[in-house]
């Protein structure tokens, strides 16, 4: 979920992500979560990223914050991902290392 600013709509979360906002906390499906009492119209997203798991990240060039995915539990300790080797389309080996210090968006699709 893609955030101009560090305040979350309540509606946008819940269409975007599933999680609504009930005076129980954050819920999806019959698990909840509690969120801290005082919360104006619009959540902190730092705090539900703590509470429902989900990594944030901040692109200080843009301002723009990334809320989750949930990763089931399993949250991400930093945006910096491993080096991969997959076949380019000429077949030649392609190592994502080479394009380290840019900012890279990673499609990844199964059939399963």
């Amino acid at each position: 979920m893609i955030l101009e600013s560090p305040r979350v709509d309540p509606a946008e979360l819940e269409r975007r992500t599933g999680w609504a906002i009930k005076p129980e906390g954050a819920c999806k499906e019959e698990r909840c979560v509690l969120l801290p009492p005082g919360e104006d119209e619009r959540l902190n997203a730092r705090v539900l990223a703590e509470r429902l798991g989900m990594p944030l990240v901040r692109d200080d060039a843009t301002g723009l914050l990334c809320l989750g995915p949930e990763a089931g539990g399993r949250a991400l300790t930093s945006a910096v991902a491993p080096d991969l080797e997959l076949p380019d389309l000429e077949g030649r080996p392609f190592h994502l290392e080479s394009l380290r210090g840019r900012k890279v968006l990673l499609y990844a699709w199964a059939s399963w």
